[in-house]
Protein backbone atom coordinates (compact mmCIF):
# COMPACT_ATOMS: atom_id res chain seq x y z
CA UNK A 1 0.00 0.00 0.00
CA UNK A 2 1.42 3.34 -1.11
CA UNK A 3 0.74 5.53 1.93
CA UNK A 4 2.62 8.51 0.48
CA UNK A 5 0.49 8.47 -2.68
CA UNK A 6 -2.74 8.12 -0.72
CA UNK A 7 -1.82 11.03 1.50
CA UNK A 8 -0.99 13.21 -1.52
CA UNK A 9 -4.28 12.24 -3.17
CA UNK A 10 -6.32 13.10 -0.06
CA UNK A 11 -4.38 16.32 0.45
CA UNK A 12 -5.28 17.52 -3.02
CA UNK A 13 -8.95 16.78 -2.47
CA UNK A 14 -8.93 18.53 0.92
CA UNK A 15 -7.38 21.62 -0.69
CA UNK A 16 -9.97 21.69 -3.45
CA UNK A 17 -7.42 20.76 -6.12
CA UNK A 18 -8.24 18.36 -8.95
CA UNK A 19 -6.76 14.87 -8.71
CA UNK A 20 -6.38 13.66 -12.30
CA UNK A 21 -5.94 10.12 -13.46
CA UNK A 22 -6.14 7.47 -16.16
CA UNK A 23 -8.68 4.67 -16.54
CA UNK A 24 -6.79 1.56 -17.68
CA UNK A 25 -8.53 -1.04 -19.85
CA UNK A 26 -5.77 -2.42 -22.08
CA UNK A 27 -3.28 -5.14 -21.27
CA UNK A 28 0.17 -3.54 -21.47
CA UNK A 29 1.55 -2.26 -18.13
CA UNK A 30 3.56 0.23 -20.21
CA UNK A 31 0.39 2.33 -20.39
CA UNK A 32 0.30 2.70 -16.62
CA UNK A 33 4.05 3.23 -16.50
CA UNK A 34 3.79 6.12 -19.00
CA UNK A 35 0.93 7.71 -17.05
CA UNK A 36 2.86 7.40 -13.79
CA UNK A 37 5.95 8.95 -15.40
CA UNK A 38 3.78 11.93 -16.40
CA UNK A 39 2.73 12.36 -12.79
CA UNK A 40 -0.96 11.42 -12.82
CA UNK A 41 -2.49 11.32 -9.35
CA UNK A 42 -4.28 7.99 -9.78
CA UNK A 43 -4.97 5.09 -12.12
CA UNK A 44 -7.97 2.79 -12.06
CA UNK A 45 -7.42 -0.67 -13.51
CA UNK A 46 -10.72 -1.89 -14.90
CA UNK A 47 -11.43 -5.50 -13.94
CA UNK A 48 -15.16 -5.21 -14.56
CA UNK A 49 -15.18 -4.69 -18.32
CA UNK A 50 -12.67 -5.83 -20.90
CA UNK A 51 -10.23 -8.73 -20.91
CA UNK A 52 -7.71 -8.01 -18.15
CA UNK A 53 -6.78 -11.07 -16.08
CA UNK A 54 -5.24 -10.98 -12.62
CA UNK A 55 -1.68 -11.41 -13.88
CA UNK A 56 -2.09 -8.32 -16.07
CA UNK A 57 -3.75 -6.39 -13.21
CA UNK A 58 -0.76 -7.21 -10.97
CA UNK A 59 1.63 -5.94 -13.65
CA UNK A 60 -0.26 -2.65 -13.85
CA UNK A 61 -0.09 -2.35 -10.05
CA UNK A 62 3.68 -2.93 -10.12
CA UNK A 63 4.06 -0.08 -12.62
CA UNK A 64 3.06 2.37 -9.87
CA UNK A 65 5.77 1.31 -7.40
CA UNK A 66 7.88 4.15 -5.91
CA UNK A 67 5.56 6.84 -7.22
CA UNK A 68 2.94 9.21 -5.86
CA UNK A 69 0.24 7.63 -8.02
CA UNK A 70 -2.64 5.91 -6.25
CA UNK A 71 -3.61 2.62 -7.91
CA UNK A 72 -7.17 1.33 -7.65
CA UNK A 73 -8.86 -1.74 -9.10
CA UNK A 74 -12.42 -1.55 -10.36
CA UNK A 75 -13.83 -4.92 -9.38
CA UNK A 76 -16.62 -6.59 -11.35
CA UNK A 77 -19.14 -6.46 -8.49
CA UNK A 78 -19.37 -5.96 -4.75
CA UNK A 79 -17.60 -9.07 -3.52
CA UNK A 80 -15.50 -9.98 -0.49
CA UNK A 81 -13.19 -12.25 -2.43
CA UNK A 82 -12.71 -9.84 -5.36
CA UNK A 83 -11.90 -7.01 -2.94
CA UNK A 84 -9.45 -9.21 -1.02
CA UNK A 85 -7.68 -10.25 -4.20
CA UNK A 86 -7.30 -6.71 -5.53
CA UNK A 87 -5.91 -5.47 -2.21
CA UNK A 88 -3.64 -8.50 -1.72
CA UNK A 89 -1.79 -7.78 -4.97
CA UNK A 90 -1.04 -4.28 -3.71
CA UNK A 91 -3.88 -2.01 -4.83
CA UNK A 92 -4.43 1.06 -2.66
CA UNK A 93 -8.17 0.60 -2.86
CA UNK A 94 -11.09 -0.53 -4.96
CA UNK A 95 -13.74 1.05 -7.14
CA UNK A 96 -17.09 -0.68 -6.63
CA UNK A 97 -19.72 -0.57 -9.40
CA UNK A 98 -23.48 -0.21 -9.17
CA UNK A 99 -23.80 0.91 -5.56
CA UNK A 100 -27.49 1.56 -4.79
CA UNK A 101 -27.81 1.62 -1.01
CA UNK A 102 -25.98 2.53 2.16
CA UNK A 103 -26.10 -1.13 3.21
CA UNK A 104 -24.30 -2.25 0.05
CA UNK A 105 -21.68 0.42 0.58
CA UNK A 106 -21.13 -0.58 4.22
CA UNK A 107 -20.56 -4.16 3.02
CA UNK A 108 -18.00 -2.91 0.47
CA UNK A 109 -16.09 -1.07 3.20
CA UNK A 110 -16.11 -4.16 5.46
CA UNK A 111 -14.74 -6.21 2.55
CA UNK A 112 -11.68 -3.96 2.55
CA UNK A 113 -10.93 -3.79 6.26
CA UNK A 114 -9.28 -6.32 8.53
CA UNK A 115 -11.13 -7.47 11.71
CA UNK A 116 -12.53 -6.18 13.92
CA UNK A 117 -13.78 -3.46 11.58
CA UNK A 118 -14.13 -5.77 8.60
CA UNK A 119 -13.77 -9.23 7.12
CA UNK A 120 -10.65 -9.03 4.98
CA UNK A 121 -8.41 -12.03 5.47
CA UNK A 122 -4.67 -11.64 6.01
CA UNK A 123 -2.75 -13.12 3.11
CA UNK A 124 0.92 -13.69 2.51
CA UNK A 125 0.84 -11.91 -0.83
CA UNK A 126 2.35 -8.80 -2.34
CA UNK A 127 0.54 -6.35 0.00
CA UNK A 128 2.29 -7.89 3.03
CA UNK A 129 5.57 -8.33 1.12
CA UNK A 130 4.75 -12.03 0.83
CA UNK A 131 4.10 -12.42 4.53
CA UNK A 132 7.15 -10.51 5.77
CA UNK A 133 5.21 -7.40 6.87
CA UNK A 134 2.02 -8.77 8.40
CA UNK A 135 2.08 -6.41 11.35
CA UNK A 136 3.16 -3.28 9.49
CA UNK A 137 0.60 -3.63 6.71
CA UNK A 138 -2.36 -4.65 8.84
CA UNK A 139 -1.63 -1.83 11.30
CA UNK A 140 -2.10 0.86 8.61
CA UNK A 141 -4.35 -0.68 5.95
CA UNK A 142 -7.76 -0.08 7.59
CA UNK A 143 -7.03 3.60 8.04
CA UNK A 144 -5.70 4.26 4.54
CA UNK A 145 -7.57 1.93 2.16
CA UNK A 146 -9.66 3.82 -0.40
CA UNK A 147 -13.16 2.62 -1.26
CA UNK A 148 -14.78 4.47 -4.18
CA UNK A 149 -18.41 3.61 -5.02
CA UNK A 150 -19.81 4.30 -8.48
CA UNK A 151 -23.26 5.86 -8.71
CA UNK A 152 -24.60 4.56 -12.01
CA UNK A 153 -28.31 3.91 -11.68
CA UNK A 154 -31.48 5.88 -11.09
CA UNK A 155 -32.28 3.62 -8.12
CA UNK A 156 -29.23 4.98 -6.28
CA UNK A 157 -30.51 8.56 -6.23
CA UNK A 158 -32.70 8.29 -3.15
CA UNK A 159 -29.93 6.50 -1.23
CA UNK A 160 -27.17 9.03 -1.91
CA UNK A 161 -27.71 11.12 1.28
CA UNK A 162 -27.49 7.97 3.42
CA UNK A 163 -24.49 6.71 1.46
CA UNK A 164 -22.70 9.95 2.24
CA UNK A 165 -22.89 9.04 5.94
CA UNK A 166 -21.07 5.70 5.52
CA UNK A 167 -17.77 5.70 7.40
CA UNK A 168 -14.70 5.03 5.27
CA UNK A 169 -15.99 6.58 2.03
CA UNK A 170 -14.54 9.89 0.86
CA UNK A 171 -15.07 9.96 -2.90
CA UNK A 172 -18.02 9.01 -5.09
CA UNK A 173 -17.63 8.33 -8.80
CA UNK A 174 -20.36 8.73 -11.42
CA UNK A 175 -21.03 6.47 -14.41
CA UNK A 176 -23.07 8.62 -16.84
CA UNK A 177 -23.53 5.94 -19.52
CA UNK A 178 -24.95 3.29 -17.18
CA UNK A 179 -26.99 5.93 -15.39
CA UNK A 180 -28.44 6.99 -18.75
CA UNK A 181 -29.28 3.37 -19.59
CA UNK A 182 -31.06 2.94 -16.25
CA UNK A 183 -33.06 6.09 -17.09
CA UNK A 184 -34.19 4.60 -20.42
CA UNK A 185 -31.54 6.21 -22.65
CA UNK A 186 -29.37 3.22 -23.51
CA UNK A 187 -26.32 4.00 -25.61
CA UNK A 188 -26.11 7.69 -24.63
CA UNK A 189 -23.31 9.10 -22.47
CA UNK A 190 -25.69 11.59 -20.85
CA UNK A 191 -29.29 11.10 -21.96
CA UNK A 192 -31.99 13.77 -21.68
CA UNK A 193 -32.00 15.25 -18.19
CA UNK A 194 -29.15 13.06 -16.96
CA UNK A 195 -26.55 15.86 -16.92
CA UNK A 196 -28.77 17.94 -14.65
CA UNK A 197 -29.48 14.98 -12.34
CA UNK A 198 -25.81 14.15 -11.93
CA UNK A 199 -24.96 17.76 -11.15
CA UNK A 200 -27.67 17.72 -8.49
CA UNK A 201 -26.22 14.55 -6.96
CA UNK A 202 -22.77 16.12 -7.05
CA UNK A 203 -24.09 19.07 -5.04
CA UNK A 204 -25.65 16.72 -2.47
CA UNK A 205 -22.39 14.83 -2.07
CA UNK A 206 -20.29 17.99 -1.84
CA UNK A 207 -22.61 19.43 0.81
CA UNK A 208 -22.01 16.28 2.88
CA UNK A 209 -18.27 17.02 2.82
CA UNK A 210 -17.41 14.30 0.33
CA UNK A 211 -15.84 14.52 -3.14
CA UNK A 212 -16.99 13.49 -6.62
CA UNK A 213 -15.33 12.13 -9.71
CA UNK A 214 -16.05 10.99 -13.24
CA UNK A 215 -14.42 10.36 -16.59
CA UNK A 216 -14.17 13.36 -18.89
CA UNK A 217 -14.62 13.17 -22.63
CA UNK A 218 -12.28 15.90 -23.91
CA UNK A 219 -9.89 18.60 -22.75
CA UNK A 220 -12.79 21.06 -22.85
CA UNK A 221 -15.01 18.76 -20.82
CA UNK A 222 -12.18 18.28 -18.31
CA UNK A 223 -12.05 22.03 -17.66
CA UNK A 224 -15.84 22.21 -17.51
CA UNK A 225 -16.04 19.40 -14.94
CA UNK A 226 -13.36 21.06 -12.84
CA UNK A 227 -15.37 24.27 -12.83
CA UNK A 228 -18.48 22.31 -11.86
CA UNK A 229 -16.75 21.07 -8.72
CA UNK A 230 -15.68 17.54 -9.63
CA UNK A 231 -12.32 16.74 -8.07
CA UNK A 232 -11.40 13.15 -9.03
CA UNK A 233 -11.12 13.80 -12.76
CA UNK A 234 -10.54 11.01 -15.23
CA UNK A 235 -8.52 12.29 -18.19
CA UNK A 236 -9.99 9.42 -20.18
CA UNK A 237 -9.51 5.73 -20.75
CA UNK A 238 -6.32 4.50 -22.35
CA UNK A 239 -8.26 3.27 -25.40
CA UNK A 240 -10.34 6.45 -25.54
CA UNK A 241 -7.33 8.75 -25.49
CA UNK A 242 -5.68 6.70 -28.24
CA UNK A 243 -8.85 6.90 -30.34
CA UNK A 244 -9.07 10.67 -29.85
CA UNK A 245 -5.54 11.10 -31.19
CA UNK A 246 -6.11 8.70 -34.09
CA UNK A 247 -9.32 10.47 -35.12
CA UNK A 248 -7.54 13.82 -34.97
CA UNK A 249 -4.67 12.85 -37.28
CA UNK A 250 -6.93 10.87 -39.63
CA UNK A 251 -9.27 13.86 -39.83
CA UNK A 252 -6.31 16.04 -40.84
CA UNK A 253 -5.74 13.66 -43.77
CA UNK A 254 -9.42 13.47 -44.66
CA UNK A 255 -9.50 9.78 -43.73
CA UNK A 256 -11.48 9.79 -40.48
CA UNK A 257 -14.28 7.26 -40.28
CA UNK A 258 -17.02 5.89 -38.06
CA UNK A 259 -16.15 2.22 -37.40
CA UNK A 260 -18.59 -0.66 -37.61
CA UNK A 261 -19.31 -2.90 -34.61
CA UNK A 262 -17.88 -5.79 -36.65
CA UNK A 263 -14.47 -4.03 -36.58
CA UNK A 264 -14.34 -4.69 -40.32
CA UNK A 265 -12.95 -1.54 -42.03
CA UNK A 266 -14.96 -2.37 -45.14
CA UNK A 267 -18.17 -1.93 -43.15
CA UNK A 268 -17.16 1.40 -41.61
CA UNK A 269 -18.37 4.80 -42.74
CA UNK A 270 -16.00 7.57 -43.83
CA UNK A 271 -16.91 10.63 -41.79
CA UNK A 272 -16.55 12.99 -44.73
CA UNK A 273 -19.33 11.04 -46.45
CA UNK A 274 -22.94 11.52 -45.30
CA UNK A 275 -24.21 8.91 -42.89
CA UNK A 276 -27.32 7.08 -44.10
CA UNK A 277 -29.09 8.12 -40.89
CA UNK A 278 -28.25 9.85 -37.60
CA UNK A 279 -26.93 7.65 -34.77
CA UNK A 280 -29.78 6.06 -32.83
CA UNK A 281 -28.33 7.48 -29.58
CA UNK A 282 -29.35 10.94 -30.82
CA UNK A 283 -33.05 10.15 -31.17
CA UNK A 284 -34.78 13.44 -30.24
CA UNK A 285 -37.73 13.86 -27.89
CA UNK A 286 -38.48 17.54 -28.67
CA UNK A 287 -39.64 19.44 -31.75
CA UNK A 288 -38.05 22.50 -33.31
CA UNK A 289 -39.52 25.90 -32.37
CA UNK A 290 -39.50 29.03 -34.54
CA UNK A 291 -39.81 32.34 -32.69
CA UNK A 292 -40.43 35.52 -34.68
CA UNK A 293 -38.95 38.77 -33.46
CA UNK A 294 -41.51 40.45 -31.23
CA UNK A 295 -43.07 37.15 -30.14
CA UNK A 296 -40.58 36.06 -27.47
CA UNK A 297 -40.79 36.79 -23.72
CA UNK A 298 -39.53 40.30 -23.01
CA UNK A 299 -38.44 42.36 -20.02
CA UNK A 300 -36.92 45.73 -19.24
CA UNK A 301 -33.58 44.91 -17.59
CA UNK A 302 -32.83 48.49 -16.66
CA UNK A 303 -34.17 51.85 -17.76
CA UNK A 304 -33.95 51.96 -21.54
CA UNK A 305 -32.56 48.40 -21.85
CA UNK A 306 -34.94 45.72 -23.13
CA UNK A 307 -34.40 41.99 -23.57
CA UNK A 308 -36.44 39.73 -25.82
CA UNK A 309 -35.66 36.03 -25.46
CA UNK A 310 -35.77 33.98 -28.65
CA UNK A 311 -34.39 30.65 -27.40
CA UNK A 312 -34.44 29.33 -23.85
CA UNK A 313 -36.32 27.18 -21.40
CA UNK A 314 -39.57 28.77 -22.56
CA UNK A 315 -39.27 26.95 -25.88
CA UNK A 316 -37.64 23.78 -24.47
CA UNK A 317 -34.01 24.67 -25.19
CA UNK A 318 -31.40 23.06 -22.97
CA UNK A 319 -28.22 24.76 -21.72
CA UNK A 320 -28.78 27.74 -24.02
CA UNK A 321 -30.52 31.12 -24.06
CA UNK A 322 -30.34 33.57 -26.95
CA UNK A 323 -32.15 36.84 -27.55
CA UNK A 324 -32.03 40.48 -28.58
CA UNK A 325 -31.13 43.35 -26.26
CA UNK A 326 -32.12 46.86 -27.30
CA UNK A 327 -30.42 49.91 -25.78
CA UNK A 328 -32.07 53.29 -26.09
CA UNK A 329 -29.62 56.17 -26.77
CA UNK A 330 -27.05 56.39 -23.94
CA UNK A 331 -28.84 53.67 -21.94
CA UNK A 332 -26.64 51.39 -19.88
CA UNK A 333 -26.66 48.09 -18.01
CA UNK A 334 -24.88 48.05 -14.67
CA UNK A 335 -21.92 45.82 -13.90
CA UNK A 336 -22.86 42.19 -13.30
CA UNK A 337 -21.72 38.64 -13.92
CA UNK A 338 -23.20 35.26 -14.86
CA UNK A 339 -22.51 31.66 -13.74
CA UNK A 340 -21.95 30.86 -17.43
CA UNK A 341 -20.31 32.37 -20.49
CA UNK A 342 -22.02 35.15 -22.44
CA UNK A 343 -21.69 36.23 -26.06
CA UNK A 344 -22.60 39.73 -27.28
CA UNK A 345 -22.78 40.60 -30.99
CA UNK A 346 -23.67 44.06 -32.24
CA UNK A 347 -26.39 43.99 -34.89
CA UNK A 348 -27.24 47.68 -35.09
CA UNK A 349 -25.53 50.81 -33.82
CA UNK A 350 -22.60 50.53 -31.43
CA UNK A 351 -21.90 49.14 -27.97
CA UNK A 352 -19.40 49.90 -25.25
CA UNK A 353 -18.70 46.77 -23.22
CA UNK A 354 -16.59 46.99 -20.09
CA UNK A 355 -14.99 43.89 -18.56
CA UNK A 356 -13.23 44.43 -15.22
CA UNK A 357 -12.63 48.03 -16.28
CA UNK A 358 -11.36 47.20 -19.77
CA UNK A 359 -13.52 49.16 -22.22
CA UNK A 360 -14.19 47.88 -25.74
CA UNK A 361 -15.99 49.89 -28.43
CA UNK A 362 -17.83 47.52 -30.77
CA UNK A 363 -19.49 48.12 -34.13
CA UNK A 364 -21.85 46.06 -36.32
CA UNK A 365 -21.09 42.32 -36.28
CA UNK A 366 -18.24 42.72 -33.80
CA UNK A 367 -18.49 40.14 -31.04
CA UNK A 368 -17.25 39.85 -27.47
CA UNK A 369 -17.49 36.65 -25.44
CA UNK A 370 -17.14 36.86 -21.67
CA UNK A 371 -16.32 33.74 -19.59
CA UNK A 372 -18.34 32.90 -16.50
CA UNK A 373 -18.14 35.14 -13.44
CA UNK A 374 -16.22 37.98 -15.12
CA UNK A 375 -17.80 41.32 -14.05
CA UNK A 376 -18.95 43.31 -17.07
CA UNK A 377 -21.25 46.17 -18.05
CA UNK A 378 -22.62 47.55 -21.32
CA UNK A 379 -23.94 50.83 -22.66
CA UNK A 380 -25.01 52.49 -25.86
CA UNK A 381 -22.48 55.28 -26.44
CA UNK A 382 -24.63 56.91 -29.14
CA UNK A 383 -26.73 59.91 -28.16
CA UNK A 384 -29.31 59.76 -30.96
CA UNK A 385 -29.48 56.13 -32.16
CA UNK A 386 -30.75 52.88 -30.69
CA UNK A 387 -28.34 49.94 -30.48
CA UNK A 388 -29.39 46.33 -30.91
CA UNK A 389 -27.37 43.36 -29.72
CA UNK A 390 -27.65 39.61 -30.11
CA UNK A 391 -26.81 37.85 -26.84
CA UNK A 392 -26.29 34.22 -25.91
CA UNK A 393 -25.76 32.54 -22.54
CA UNK A 394 -24.83 28.93 -21.85
CA UNK A 395 -27.82 28.19 -19.61
CA UNK A 396 -31.53 27.60 -20.13
CA UNK A 397 -32.67 30.18 -17.57
CA UNK A 398 -30.41 33.26 -17.45
CA UNK A 399 -29.05 34.36 -14.09
CA UNK A 400 -27.07 37.49 -13.31
CA UNK A 401 -25.58 38.95 -10.16
CA UNK A 402 -24.90 42.65 -9.74
CA UNK A 403 -21.27 43.41 -8.89
CA UNK A 404 -20.44 46.54 -6.89
CA UNK A 405 -16.66 46.23 -7.01
CA UNK A 406 -15.03 49.02 -8.99
CA UNK A 407 -12.17 48.66 -11.47
CA UNK A 408 -9.86 51.29 -12.94
CA UNK A 409 -10.96 52.24 -16.46
CA UNK A 410 -8.69 51.18 -19.30
CA UNK A 411 -9.75 52.15 -22.83
CA UNK A 412 -8.74 49.29 -25.13
CA UNK A 413 -7.39 49.92 -28.63
CA UNK A 414 -9.88 50.01 -31.49
CA UNK A 415 -8.40 46.78 -32.89
CA UNK A 416 -8.02 45.01 -29.53
CA UNK A 417 -9.03 41.35 -29.57
CA UNK A 418 -9.39 41.01 -25.82
CA UNK A 419 -7.25 39.57 -23.05
CA UNK A 420 -5.65 36.13 -23.23
CA UNK A 421 -7.44 33.75 -20.88
CA UNK A 422 -10.22 36.28 -20.30
CA UNK A 423 -12.66 37.95 -22.70
CA UNK A 424 -12.27 37.46 -26.47
CA UNK A 425 -13.18 40.11 -29.04
CA UNK A 426 -13.74 39.38 -32.73
CA UNK A 427 -13.62 42.36 -35.07
CA UNK A 428 -15.82 41.73 -38.10
CA UNK A 429 -13.59 43.59 -40.56
CA UNK A 430 -10.43 41.69 -39.66
CA UNK A 431 -11.94 38.34 -38.61
CA UNK A 432 -10.71 35.16 -40.21
CA UNK A 433 -13.26 33.72 -42.65
CA UNK A 434 -13.74 30.08 -43.49
CA UNK A 435 -15.05 28.92 -46.84
CA UNK A 436 -15.72 25.52 -48.34
CA UNK A 437 -17.94 24.35 -45.49
CA UNK A 438 -20.80 24.88 -47.89
CA UNK A 439 -21.03 26.19 -51.43
CA UNK A 440 -21.82 29.90 -51.53
CA UNK A 441 -21.27 30.45 -47.81
CA UNK A 442 -18.68 32.01 -45.53
CA UNK A 443 -18.36 31.73 -41.77
CA UNK A 444 -16.68 33.49 -38.86
CA UNK A 445 -16.11 31.55 -35.64
CA UNK A 446 -16.69 33.95 -32.76
CA UNK A 447 -16.10 31.49 -29.95
CA UNK A 448 -15.56 27.82 -29.18
CA UNK A 449 -13.44 25.81 -26.79
CA UNK A 450 -10.37 26.06 -29.03
CA UNK A 451 -10.64 29.85 -29.08
CA UNK A 452 -11.83 30.24 -25.47
CA UNK A 453 -10.70 27.24 -23.36
CA UNK A 454 -13.35 26.06 -20.93
CA UNK A 455 -16.28 27.73 -22.67
CA UNK A 456 -19.55 25.77 -22.64
CA UNK A 457 -20.94 26.85 -26.03
CA UNK A 458 -19.79 27.77 -29.54
CA UNK A 459 -21.05 30.19 -32.13
CA UNK A 460 -20.40 32.57 -34.97
CA UNK A 461 -21.63 34.40 -38.04
CA UNK A 462 -22.63 32.98 -41.42
CA UNK A 463 -23.35 34.63 -44.78
CA UNK A 464 -25.07 32.74 -47.60
CA UNK A 465 -25.13 33.98 -51.18
CA UNK A 466 -28.23 33.21 -53.30
CA UNK A 467 -28.46 29.43 -53.58
CA UNK A 468 -26.04 28.91 -50.67
CA UNK A 469 -26.93 26.21 -48.19
CA UNK A 470 -25.71 23.69 -45.65
CA UNK A 471 -26.04 19.92 -46.12
CA UNK A 472 -28.60 18.00 -44.08
CA UNK A 473 -27.09 17.42 -40.65
CA UNK A 474 -27.67 16.86 -36.93
CA UNK A 475 -25.97 18.02 -33.75
CA UNK A 476 -25.44 16.37 -30.39
CA UNK A 477 -26.73 19.55 -28.70
CA UNK A 478 -29.38 22.22 -29.14
CA UNK A 479 -28.86 25.06 -31.62
CA UNK A 480 -30.08 28.65 -32.04
CA UNK A 481 -30.07 30.21 -35.53
CA UNK A 482 -31.05 33.88 -35.76
CA UNK A 483 -31.54 35.26 -39.29
CA UNK A 484 -30.09 38.76 -39.05
CA UNK A 485 -30.17 39.67 -42.75
CA UNK A 486 -32.10 38.64 -45.85
CA UNK A 487 -34.43 35.66 -46.05
CA UNK A 488 -33.75 32.05 -45.10
CA UNK A 489 -35.56 28.79 -45.60
CA UNK A 490 -35.20 26.30 -42.76
CA UNK A 491 -36.02 22.65 -43.45
CA UNK A 492 -36.39 20.25 -40.51
CA UNK A 493 -37.26 16.67 -41.50
CA UNK A 494 -39.57 17.89 -44.27
CA UNK A 495 -41.10 20.78 -42.33
CA UNK A 496 -40.30 24.09 -44.03
CA UNK A 497 -40.10 27.54 -42.42
CA UNK A 498 -39.37 31.01 -43.80
CA UNK A 499 -37.31 33.25 -41.53
CA UNK A 500 -36.27 36.90 -41.68
CA UNK A 501 -35.85 40.00 -39.47
CA UNK A 502 -34.18 38.13 -36.58
CA UNK A 503 -36.65 35.26 -36.55
CA UNK A 504 -34.87 32.46 -34.72
CA UNK A 505 -35.01 28.68 -35.00
CA UNK A 506 -34.40 26.51 -31.93
CA UNK A 507 -33.40 23.13 -33.37
CA UNK A 508 -33.05 20.53 -30.61
CA UNK A 509 -30.46 17.80 -30.39
CA UNK A 510 -30.94 15.08 -32.99
CA UNK A 511 -33.29 16.88 -35.42
CA UNK A 512 -32.16 16.66 -39.07
CA UNK A 513 -32.16 20.11 -40.65
CA UNK A 514 -30.51 22.54 -43.04
CA UNK A 515 -30.77 26.18 -44.12
CA UNK A 516 -30.87 27.41 -47.71
CA UNK A 517 -31.05 30.84 -49.32
CA UNK A 518 -33.75 30.73 -52.02
CA UNK A 519 -33.78 34.53 -52.43
CA UNK A 520 -31.82 36.68 -54.86
CA UNK A 521 -29.92 38.58 -52.12
CA UNK A 522 -27.47 37.50 -49.43
CA UNK A 523 -28.73 35.95 -46.20
CA UNK A 524 -26.94 36.33 -42.83
CA UNK A 525 -27.23 34.47 -39.53
CA UNK A 526 -25.87 34.32 -35.99
CA UNK A 527 -25.68 30.70 -34.86
CA UNK A 528 -24.99 29.39 -31.35
CA UNK A 529 -24.57 25.79 -30.27
CA UNK A 530 -25.12 24.47 -26.73
CA UNK A 531 -21.85 22.59 -27.12
CA UNK A 532 -18.21 23.69 -26.90
CA UNK A 533 -17.28 22.90 -30.51
CA UNK A 534 -19.25 23.54 -33.75
CA UNK A 535 -19.50 19.86 -34.64
CA UNK A 536 -22.15 18.47 -36.94
CA UNK A 537 -22.89 15.05 -38.42
CA UNK A 538 -23.80 15.20 -42.10
CA UNK A 539 -26.50 12.73 -43.11
CA UNK A 540 -28.20 11.64 -46.32
CA UNK A 541 -30.42 14.37 -47.77
CA UNK A 542 -33.46 12.07 -47.66
CA UNK A 543 -33.32 12.28 -43.82
CA UNK A 544 -34.45 15.90 -44.12
CA UNK A 545 -37.62 14.93 -46.00
CA UNK A 546 -41.01 13.86 -44.69
CA UNK A 547 -40.69 10.47 -46.36
CA UNK A 548 -37.12 9.85 -45.18
CA UNK A 549 -37.51 11.20 -41.63
CA UNK A 550 -35.34 8.76 -39.63
CA UNK A 551 -37.30 9.24 -36.40
CA UNK A 552 -40.87 8.55 -37.53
Amino acid sequence: MNIKALQAFRRKLAQGQPACGLWVTLESPCLTEVAVALGVDWVVIDAEHGSLDWKEIAEHVRATVRSETVVLVRIAERSTWLSKRALDIGADGIVVPWMESAGQLEDAVRDCRYPLQGRRGIGGERATVWGQCFYEHTAEANEHVLVVPIIESVRAVAAVPAMCQVDGVEVFFFGPADYSASAGHRGQWEGPGVAEQLLGLKDTIRQAGKHCGLLTTSAENLLQRREQGFRMLGLGTDAGLLLRSLHEVLRALGRDRCPATSLDPAEGQALHDPLPAPPERMRPEREEVITSCGKGPSAELQKGVFLEALVGQFNTARNLTTGLVTFKPEASLDQHNHPCSESITVLQGEAEVTVEGRVYRLGPLDNIVIPRWLPHAARNPLSSSTSRLHVALAMSVPERVLVSRSFPRVDMAADSTGMSGMERVTRYRSARRSFGVSKGAEFIDYFNSELVPGIEMSGGYGRFEPGGRLPAHVHDFDESICITGGNATCVVEGRTYSLRDCSTAMVPRGRVHYFINHSDTAMEMIWVYAGPMPERIVVDEKCATTEGNPWK
